[in-house]
């Protein structure tokens, strides 16, 4: 049996909030791939500028360099912030940037510039047709998102979603370089410590193994979901 010299509850712990960490992001990063993309098919110079700015930004700079700027810039800048409000209004606040919180919108950031190009790509793939036979039944705008739009949408989506959730779930490792007690950090602790940094780091790959395997049984199966319909006829 591996001995793990009481560092086992701290390893789940880590683990947990690798997973919570993992999942907070996907969300945001869904959130600001859809506003992303959006943008960029926006008739809307200005957004579709913006929109670009973002992305050419996210994919130009190295993930570990904007951690770090978001996190210890993010603090800077508050700390700057409030002295200037102590200076002009008495106001004594202080706001400590949280790890966990500077790791969630870090990767969601980082993310929500890759899910917007899948997301563009996915709504630019949904034919034109189908969307005015909607318009044509009496839909509205609302109705002919969410019947036909999002659905189709998402099909062509989840192939992209998929690899970028995979490498956002291994992108999480690098919040350890922040503090963040994730399964990494523990994992690193407990080696120094120990002196056995196989024995931890193997634990630390067996577990990121699964969660990916379970994930990628999940999206094979919300693929079959949404495939409903658009199989081969025999």
């Amino acid at each position: 049996m591996i001995n793990l010299h009481g560092y086992g509850p701290r390893l789940l712990e880590g683990a947990l909030i690798t997973v919570e960490l993992a999942v907070l992001s996907l969300l945001l990063a869904i959130v600001l791939g859809l506003i992303t993309a959006s943008a960029k098919m926006s008739r809307s110079r200005a957004a579709h500028a913006i929109g670009t700015l973002y992305t050419t930004i996210i994919r130009g700079v190295p993930d570990l360099v904007l951690m770090m700027l978001l996190f210890f810039g993010g603090q800077i800048g508050i700390n700057a912030i409030t002295d200037q409000l102590y200076a002009h209004f008495g106001w004594d606040i202080f706001i400590n940037v949280n790890e966990f919180v500077a790791g969630v919108i870090t990767i969601g950031l980082i993310f929500g510039a890759y899910m917007g190009e899948t997301f563009r790509g996915a709504f630019l793939a949904v034919e034109s047709g189908q969307i005015e036979a909607g318009r044509a039944y009496g839909m509205g705008p609302w109705l002919v998102f969410r019947r036909i739009r999002f659905p189709q949408m998402m099909r062509h989506a989840i192939p992209g979603l998929s690899n970028n959730w995979m490498v956002l779930l291994k992108t999480t490792a690098l919040v350890s370089v922040i503090g963040l007690s994730d399964m990494v950090r523990v994992a690193a602790e407990a080696s120094k410590a120990t002196r056995e940094p196989f024995t931890f780091m193997i634990i630390v790959a067996a577990v990121y193994l699964l969660i990916a395997s379970v994930s990628e049984w999940g999206f094979a199966r919300l693929q079959k979901r949404y495939d409903v319909g658009f199989g081969e006829v025999k």
